[in-house]
């Protein structure tokens, strides 16, 4: 025979749900920094310049023309790029840079000769905006290829002119 209390399973329910109003301020916890980080404004930059990290948007709209390889042309500049070449690039543009890569051949049209005048004739910046942000049906890179590497390849693009 059962007795004339509450059942225990009634009592650890009230007291659980008890517990889980009583718990929580919400309003103090909007409060918190941790809650409303994105509130910072961001500053402005200064006209004319670039950020070092996380500036595509700035850096399409940049007068590629005048965009300078901040690398020198060196061997290890051409080494770094020739790697980024063949780690990124050669699939689509093939192992002689000509269009031809394994992944490339199923394209139409095929992808561009790197060592074509109409490549060779672009100013460093310009070479740089297309790797990163993509051109015609040339994906953008720039989220998968670092800054330091896209100007490396760069150099090795001019590397290829005559070869």
């Amino acid at each position: 025979m059962m007795g004339k209390g509450p059942a225990p399973s009634r009592i650890f329910f009230f007291i659980l749900f008890f517990l889980s109003f009583s718990g929580c301020d919400y309003g103090r916890m909007y409060d918190q920094e941790s809650v409303r980080t994105y509130e910072t404004a961001i500053p402005d930059l200064p006209e004319g310049t670039l950020p070092i990290h996380g500036g595509g948007q700035a850096l399409k709209k940049a007068d590629f023309a005048t965009l300078r390889n901040p690398l020198p042309r060196n061997a290890d500049a051409l080494e770094q790029g020739k790697e980024a070449y063949k780690y990124f690039c050669i699939q689509c543009h093939g192992p002689l840079a000509d269009g031809y890569g394994t992944v490339g051949q199923s394209f139409a049209p095929l992808p561009t000769n790197l060592k074509d005048t109409s490549v060779q004739s672009q100013t460093d910046g310009g070479l740089f905006i297309k790797i990163g942000s993509g051109y015609r049906r040339h994906p953008p890179l720039a989220s998968t290829v670092s800054e330091e590497d896209r100007w490396a390849l760069v150099h090795f693009i001019r590397d290829l002119e005559g070869k």
